[in-house]
């Protein structure tokens, strides 16, 4: 085997911590979406509508 094909085989071949990687993506991600889902819930008037909706639906089924 050449040298190049050697190098280029050792670099692509090496996967360790991939998944590690890629768990703590999704997993920053998803703390980006909760902090961001937070921020917009605390909102008065979003909290109006939870509310509103929430006793609606017990009202209508009770």
């Amino acid at each position: 085997m050449t040298a190049l094909a050697e190098r280029t085989r050792s670099r692509l071949g090496d996967e360790e911590g991939a998944a590690t990687a890629e768990y703590a993506v999704a997993t920053m991600a998803a703390v980006g979406f909760a902090g961001l889902l937070v921020v917009i819930l605390r909102g008065d008037e979003v909290r109006g509508i939870l509310t509103d909706l929430i006793r609606r639906a017990l009202t209508t089924a009770g």
